[in-house]
């Protein structure tokens, strides 16, 4: 474990998070994204989940500790959700805007609870567990889509109702790609996989045959 964490290619990436961490930080871009809707749910948070996703150890972290409390990574890609979600939540971009506090809280919860957790217990994680996980993003994305753009009102106090829908479609959007690669890489991908196999074969046949 050791050797992955003092890697040259896992030194490069961590200096990559934290130079990203520290931009995003500063005042003049960090009030440019946050001044509109759509760059802040949409582009400055998750950024900050790869900032720390780059800070952490690539093979995730092992020991009797993380072995025993997070075994099949389900409490760290827990966790990420939950936080993950309560940033959707709209009383949570105003509270970032007014309050230094907050503000501080999303810069260091989204990289460590989400980015970080999220690459260290992704490994453990069993494929029926990430195939739930990625359903339940899904339809989280879709939900908070869907309740933007029907909202009779404004739900953040500090941005405008236009505002407010362009993150509705955007996050349907999102939600319809993510959909779309996984049935692509479902269904597409096996074809590809059998076509390259069947290619294979008829050239080792045909220089046996020769």
């Amino acid at each position: 474990m050791a050797s992955v964490l003092t890697s040259p290619s896992h030194r490069v990436q961590a200096a990559t998070g934290a130079m990203l961490l520290l931009v995003l930080a500063l005042p003049s871009l960090r009030e440019a994204l946050e001044r509109d809707m759509v760059r802040h749910m949409l582009v400055q948070i998750p950024l900050l989940v790869v900032a720390g996703w780059l800070l952490a150890p690539p093979g995730g972290v092992s020991g009797k500790v993380a072995d025993g409390w997070d075994r099949h990574g389900i409490v760290g890609v827990l966790t990420a959700n939950l936080v993950a979600a309560y940033w959707m939540l709209p009383r949570s971009l105003d509270d970032a805007i007014v309050s230094a506090a907050i503000e501080a809280a999303k810069f260091i919860s989204l990289p460590l609870l989400v980015g970080v957790a999220l690459r260290c217990s992704w490994p453990r994680m069993p494929t029926l567990g990430r195939g739930f996980v990625v359903a339940n993003a899904i339809s989280m994305l879709g939900i908070a889509g869907w309740l933007y753009l029907a909202a009779p009102v404004r739900v953040c106090v500090y941005y405008l109702t236009d505002q407010q829908e362009t993150v509705g479609r955007s996050l349907l959007y999102l939600a319809g790609a993510i959909t779309a690669s996984i049935l692509c890489a479902a269904f597409i991908g096996p074809r590809r996989a059998d076509a390259a196999c069947s290619i294979t074969a008829i050239n080792i046949a045909s220089i046996d045959n020769n």
